[in-house]
């Protein structure tokens, strides 16, 4: 097992060593590094999975006073995801131009940073870690340096900054309430409290903050500025939308798990979370643009990821943590598949694409197999946690909503499957084989986690779950069912429908932006004042 803070520092350093020293070799000697971080990733996971949560204390300083490295079960199996991505991104990219040193430089000190914050049991070091990453992303988001970008990248970084400023505050509130800000010494002074109002102030603070990190409804509007923007790499896409909003997720975990002691929010988030479930495929449906699609339909699945956290059952509660292992694989092989069409096709308009299948074989392959996912169709990695959480919902109002959500992720993807077919004169045309092989490892992954569905949530969690495979099939043949009600919805309702391509014209600006972040703020405190 190899120490928690070289998992921090190791890609930094490295991403250091190969900017001063730049070399023909430079590629791959990332490539090696990124292999020989994975198999530390999985050692480290191995041992803590044997052994129990690992504590690391730098300095050895007492009483909450230094930094504190920790790693449980989730943080092993996010930092192993985190290397899988981004040993695939470095294959992928292989024979890329953008692939040079600043691009290295940036690409593995986010590296570092995503590693640091899923460690860090401390908030005012999670802040570090979040801000310099804010930094590195936004100028990753601004890498090709065209007008579109650099105003994405610029609205990213300022509402970041607001956020991370609420974050701040709230940071400060609990400082000055428990006198540390270490998760444990929190957690062990949070049942002293008497008034849990005191704690009302900073929680919504903090809580803000993460939401925006989750692009939670109303505060998803930077994510698809910052996922679909024009012309960053597709890899950024790829590990923005499959990974680095997953910091949101997590950091919502540890807060709710902080603060569950005394405040429970869960009800006000189960519907949040099927707001912006809601609202996140009916944006994605009003788009032409592919990114943008891909984007929007991320919001959608982290309000379903929302719902499964905070519905009172541990399946939901299990399936929703699969599932986010799981949108990191689809999400991120669609990405890479939409860069590669897109480049091919000289285009990102989703009506000018057609006939992949026949002129991009193995892109389509990839492709179909993580709309098969995403979509949660049988034996697909989607199906299994869908299926978990649609269990524990049977019977509650709660499985409406997840039905919606589902049916229109079916909606939108119907839709985007149509650049597969049609053009019947083309011709297969070469792809880079790096870029081919990693886009079908990905897809396999979707069905690996499909068919082992169990076995995988067993192994990354030590949770058994059990699979019954007549309600399974039940769940399977709804799916078919509702692939054809929403295969008829597409072709009767949105293609007909101009409603929805006036929604797409709706952009919200800084200030709009602005006001979204009060109004959740508000809302959250207000909630919570009423309740308590």
């Amino acid at each position: 097992m190899i120490k928690l803070h070289v998992l921090v520092l190791l890609p930094i350093f490295v991403a250091i060593l190969m900017y001063l020293f730049p070399n023909k070799r430079m590629r791959m000697l990332a490539i090696f590094i990124q292999t020989f971080f994975l198999l530390g990733a999985v050692l480290n996971f191995v041992a803590i999975r044997q052994h129990g949560p690992m504590t690391e204390n730098l300095g050895g300083w007492s009483n909450y006073a230094g930094i504190i490295l920790k790693c449980d079960l989730l943080s092993a199996a996010l930092i192993m995801l985190t290397a899988i991505l981004f040993l695939s991104m470095m294959i992928f990219s292989y024979s890329s131009s953008y692939s040079n040193k600043h691009f290295l430089f940036l690409f593995m000190t986010l590296q570092g940073l995503i590693n640091g914050i899923f460690l860090s049991s401390d908030l005012f070091n999670i802040y570090v870690l979040i801000e310099v990453a804010t930094i590195i992303v936004s100028v990753l988001i601004m890498f090709k340096k065209d007008t579109r970008s650099i105003y994405d990248g610029i609205v990213y970084l300022l509402m970041n900054f607001v956020a991370m400023t609420m974050f701040l505050f709230g940071v400060g509130f609990i400082y000055k309430t428990f006198g540390v800000l270490d998760f444990q010494g929190i957690q062990e002074n949070i049942g002293l409290v008497t008034q849990p109002r005191s704690l009302v102030i900073g929680y919504a603070l903090i809580i803000t903050a993460v939401g925006l990190k989750s692009a939670l409804i109303p505060l998803f509007s930077w994510l698809p500025k910052a996922h679909g923007t024009p012309s960053a790499p597709s890899i950024i896409s790829a590990i923005l939308s499959g990974l680095y909003v997953k910091i949101g997720v997590y950091l919502f975990i540890r807060v709710q798990q902080l603060f569950g002691g005394a405040i429970d929010t869960s009800q006000y988030f189960l519907l949040l979370g099927f707001l912006t479930g809601v609202i996140g495929f009916i944006l994605a449906l009003s788009q032409s643009d592919l990114k943008l699609i891909l984007a929007y339909h991320t919001v959608s699945q982290i309000g379903l990821i929302m719902i499964a956290l905070n519905y009172p059952s541990s399946y939901a509660y299990w399936g929703g943590k699969y599932h986010i292992i799981n949108h990191a694989f689809f999400k991120s092989t669609l990405f890479l598949t939409a860069g590669m069409i897109m480049k091919e096709y000289k285009t990102r308009n989703i009506w000018e694409i057609k006939g992949v299948f026949k002129r991009m074989p193995v892109v389509a392959i990839a492709t179909i197999m993580a709309i098969l996912g995403i979509t949660g169709a049988p034996l697909f990695n989607g199906s299994i946690s869908k299926y978990l959480i649609q269990s524990a919902v049977t019977g509650n109002i709660t499985e409406y909503g997840i039905l919606i959500v589902n049916l229109g992720t079916i909606i939108s993807f119907v839709k985007y499957a149509s650049i597969l077919y049609g053009d019947s004169k083309v011709e297969p045309v070469p792809i880079d084989k790096y870029e081919g092989g990693i886009v079908l490892f990905l897809g396999f992954i979707c069905l690996i986690g499909g068919i082992y569905g169990e076995k995988f949530i067993y192994l990354l969690f030590q949770q058994q779950v059990a699979i019954d495979s007549i309600a399974y099939w039940e769940k399977a043949a709804l799916y078919v069912v509702s692939l054809g009600i929403g295969g008829l919805i597409y072709k009767q309702v949105i293609l007909k429908s101009q409603l929805l391509y006036r929604v797409k014209e709706l952009e919200l600006s800084f200030n709009d932006i602005c006001i979204c972040i009060t109004t959740f703020f508000s809302m959250t405190v207000l909630y919570m004042m009423l309740k308590i």
